[in-house]
Parts: structure tokens; C-alpha cells; sequence
């Protein structure tokens, strides 16, 4: 193929780094001209497009089709640039010369995008805005009811928790978390309250696993419609309630447990 594209076509000489088909034969031949992609620029290289595939000897049937189809429609369009008189189409006829010209600009847009990120990928440039700017963390900190007898019933119950610690040499097992465990807590917590926030069934001594999990089985309840959940901001607190169809006794086969 790479000997083909280097063929002489009068005053042009087609090469492209990366052969594509027809329509990439068509657009550098216009653009070597120094023309607009116009129904006239199209009929004035279709002389060039067909010494081209003159010259196509090693390409298979059905490679060949493709540019053929693309001469036809040439052929056309320049016979009709040399009447004497406009052609009458019929209501709802296509226009040769139009369909072409539109196709190889969307054409010629597609090729700018695919060199553009081309040249994006080699330069590694894969990367990603941050459109949403981040949580504002207002601060919370009131020393006001602070006293010496507080910070010392503080510190003991820090000091306490030190105490409560396993030596390094005792091998602690993680809690096991199950998400039907949670639907279950879920079940339970809605059962007095029909209304709650994500961060009310999160308790302060919950570890990141409880988190995720508690999490999960939210989702799962969502998708099965037993809740509905809404978050009015970015990086706020959801929100849940019953579904109308909500039915504590009903048993959830879930996927993962």
C-alpha cells in the first residue's frame, strides 16, 4: 500500500503518514490545491482522483470498492459543473456535489480531533479537570465552655483507650461486615423513623469497612426501590426515605453478601 501512495498524480504527490481510505485521498488532493471544500473543488481534482486509481494494481476487490464509489459520485458532480445549465432535481433528491462536500468536512473535523488527541497521548496529557472546586470546610472549633477540668477528664479517657490496645505480637482479626447485616440495621432504624440521613447510621466508632459496607447496603435497597435517596449538594449528606412499597418482612436476595 505505502508504494501506491508515494504515485505521481500530475503536480500532486500524495503523502500521508497514515493511509485511511478515499476520503483522505480526496481532502489532501484539495487541500495540495489550495481550495476550498466545495462542490467546484471537487470537480476540478476528480481528474487527479481518477489517475490515482489508474494506478491501483495491488489492492483486492473489495478494497477498491470503497474508491470507486467515491469516483462515481465525481464523475457526476463534474459532469454537471460542465452543463450548460443547472440540473432540475426532483423534490427530495439528493444533491451529489452537497452530500460529498459535507461528508468529507465532517471527515476533515474527525481527522483534526483523532491528530489532536494523538498529540495529546504523546505528550502524555491524559488528564482530567476538576470542574466541581473543592468542599469548603468551615471552622467549627468553640473554646468558650473549655476548662481545665474538661481537658483532664479528656485526657484520661484518651490515656484509657491507650490501655485497651493489643500488644504487637496479638493478631487481631478485622470484624466481619456483611451488606445483609446492614439492610438488616437499615430495616430496623426505619422501622421507628421514616426519614434519615447516610451519616445517621454511622456511628463513631465505625471503621472504614463498616462504612463502605453500610454504603453498599444502601445502594442495594435503592436499586430494589425500597428507598429513595437525594443529595442536594456536592459532597453533602444523603438523604433517604421509605418507598411507598416498602415491606419490613419481605426477605432481599442480594448478589454479594
Amino acid at each position: 500500500m505505502e508504494n501506491i501512495l508515494g504515485k505521481q498524480l500530475g503536480n500532486y504527490k500524495v503523502e500521508i503518514p497514515v493511509y485511511q481510505g478515499p476520503l483522505d485521498l480526496l481532502l489532501n488532493l484539495i487541500e495540495r490545491a489550495e481550495l476550498d471544500i466545495t462542490a467546484v473543488s471537487l470537480a476540478s481534482v476528480t481528474d487527479q482522483y481518477l489517475a490515482y486509481l489508474r494506478g491501483l494494481e495491488q489492492m483486492l476487490p473489495d478494497e477498491i470498492s470503497s474508491f470507486l464509489v467515491i469516483a462515481a459520485k465525481l464523475v457526476q458532480i463534474k459532469s454537471e459543473a460542465l452543463l450548460p445549465r443547472p440540473v432540475e432535481r426532483e423534490v427530495g433528491e439528493e444533491d451529489p456535489g452537497v452530500a460529498l462536500v459535507e461528508q468529507l468536512k465532517l471527515y476533515k473535523r474527525y481527522k483534526e480531533i483523532a491528530l489532536w488527541m494523538e498529540e495529546r497521548q504523546q505528550n502524555n496529557l491524559r488528564t482530567f479537570l476538576r470542574v466541581a472546586p473543592p468542599p469548603k470546610v468551615e471552622p467549627k472549633l468553640d473554646l468558650s465552655n473549655l476548662t481545665l477540668e474538661g481537658l483532664l477528664n479528656a485526657a484520661e479517657r484518651a490515656f484509657a483507650r491507650e490501655k485497651e490496645k493489643k500488644p504487637l505480637s496479638t493478631v487481631i482479626t478485622a470484624p466481619r461486615v456483611t451488606i445483609r447485616e446492614k439492610i438488616e440495621f437499615i430495616t430496623k432504624t426505619m422501622k421507628s423513623i421514616h426519614k434519615m440521613t447516610f451519616s445517621g447510621l454511622i456511628t463513631d466508632k465505625a471503621t472504614r469497612v463498616e462504612i463502605v459496607v453500610t454504603f453498599l447496603a444502601m445502594l442495594e435497597l435503592i436499586k430494589r426501590y425500597r428507598i429513595s435517596a437525594v443529595q442536594t449538594e456536592l459532597f453533602g449528606d444523603i438523604e433517604f426515605e421509605k418507598s411507598g412499597d416498602w415491606n419490613e418482612d419481605e426477605e432481599i436476595e442480594i448478589e454479594f453478601e
